[in-house]
């Protein structure tokens, strides 16, 4: 039976069952931050400063099933933030005579922030497995399909004609910038550790000769970075997060809108491998991974918003900034984290049908090659007179529902220009495969 609290993620089929939601769900945080505070007991034994026998302690009282999360949850509320109860309910299971080494120098925002980014860490790692997943699927896709000529669209209309291979190369590029971005952000998440404003003065107090050596202590026990400086209100780790995950959905967004688009029912240039079904109507298989992609592309940007406000921190610990990160921060990890796996998902089982984009090539009866015509014309008739000439031919093309190679053909002054090439949309792709093949040899 699912208890009432439980958060399954009933109404985010896009993160739902992920890794990010295992990665990001309560449990994974109160594990964070048990790991915190063993981390810190451990860090602290290492420069001496607490006995060994207290790491043994802190470590077996650490484990989260003996922790009540629905308890810890509304405790919260008395002091602004989990850490504080979780504290109180450690120290006593650790009892005398180490309960007090519990906790022992730090703020309950070291705690906290140091958490949030072992989750952080934790949910990128499954992220970025599923972002080379996706790499590896369009690179197929753009080498199969180097020289598939498909209609290329501007402004929703047929425009000159491009390759599917160039397409998914194009989205490949963006899929690396975001594995960019994102492989640097989990690189450079660090440990929080000041005290209670920054100064790490407590940790002076308690014993240590060089305090500033304990964060890079604590730093190594988590695998984590240590900064330079406690940022307690200094955030840019939070904004870095937020940035590489807003823009990794929004890439992957990209992709999702061409499926989205291509896939419909009067184009059907590519279909997802696996569509989903209607309640309604039996016929449909609707491309569900591309939609639910889609819409969190739409909701990563106002999340980051959010995380991006809270820079402006008071004082040197804030009220409300900080903690207006949490909750968005959760949101956008299982957002992005969801997001990867469908991705993944959609590119590997994408189907491309290149005898509809072949088809599409024709819809403008050969209007989508007039760029070259003109070209081609402009050295025999002059650049005005070919233009002239296209544009009543475009005008005929459309009222007479005739070929543009036709009716060129009836003309008197071009009766001996061979106009079989360029009237052929797919022998018009310009530098298509050249391109597709210079994205490729990026790794």
């Amino acid at each position: 039976m699912t208890s009432a609290d439980d958060d399954t993620g009933l109404l985010a089929p896009g993160w739902a069952g992920s890794p990010a939601a295992a990665e990001t769900a309560d449990a994974a945080f109160l594990r964070a931050l048990l790991d915190a505070e063993t981390a810190l007991t451990r860090a602290q034994a290492a420069l001496g400063l607490v006995p060994d026998e207290a790491v043994a302690a802190v470590t077996e009282a650490a484990a989260p099933g003996r922790f009540d999360l629905a308890s810890l949850a509304e405790r919260a509320r008395g002091g602004g933030n989990p850490v504080i109860p979780l504290v109180a309910d450690l120290t006593r299971a650790v009892g005398e005579p180490y309960g007090p080494f519990v906790h022992r120098g730090a703020t309950s925002q070291d705690i906290m922030d140091t958490a949030t980014m072992l989750v952080a860490a934790r949910t990128l790692d499954p992220v970025l497995a599923d972002l080379g997943r996706t790499e590896r699927a369009l690179a197929g896709l753009a080498a199969e399909h180097r020289d598939t000529p498909m209609p290329g669209r501007t402004l929703t209309q047929h425009a000159v004609p491009t390759t599917f291979g160039l397409k998914a190369a194009g989205w490949r590029s963006l899929v690396l910038d975001a594995r960019d971005r994102v492989t640097a952000v989990r690189g450079s998440l660090p440990v929080q550790l000041g005290g209670a404003a920054g100064t790490l003065a407590a940790f002076t107090a308690y014993g240590a000769d060089d305090a500033t050596a304990l964060t890079a202590a604590y730093a190594r026990e988590l695998g984590l970075r240590a900064p330079l400086l406690p940022w307690h209100t200094l955030r840019t780790p939070v904004a870095d997060l937020a940035g590489c995950l807003a823009f990794t959905a929004g890439a992957l967004g990209k992709l999702a809108a061409d499926v989205l688009t291509l896939s419909r029912t009067e184009i059907a240039e590519v279909s997802e491998g696996s569509g989903g079904g209607s309640s309604a109507m039996p016929h449909k298989a609707n491309p569900v991974r591309s939609t639910l992609i889609a819409a969190a592309a739409r909701r990563a940007p106002q999340l980051a918003a959010t995380l991006y406000g809270a820079l402006a921190a008071e004082d040197e610990r804030p009220a409300g900034a900080w903690h207006a990160e949490w909750e968005p921060l959760r949101d956008l990890l299982r957002l992005v984290g969801g997001t990867a796996r469908d991705a993944a998902e959609l590119t590997e089982g994408l189907r491309v049908h290149p005898d509809a984009m072949r088809d599409h090539l024709g819809l403008t009866h050969g209007l989508i090659v007039s760029e070259r015509l003109s070209a081609e014309l402009a050295p025999v008739l002059g650049r005005a007179r070919a233009k002239e000439l296209l544009t009543e031919a475009a005008e005929r093309t459309r009222a007479e529902d005739r070929s543009l190679a036709d009716l060129l053909a009836e003309e008197p002054e071009l009766t001996d220009v061979d106009l079989g090439e360029p009237t052929d949309p797919a022998r018009y792709t310009g530098s298509a495969g050249v391109l597709t093949d210079r994205a490729l040899e990026r790794r």
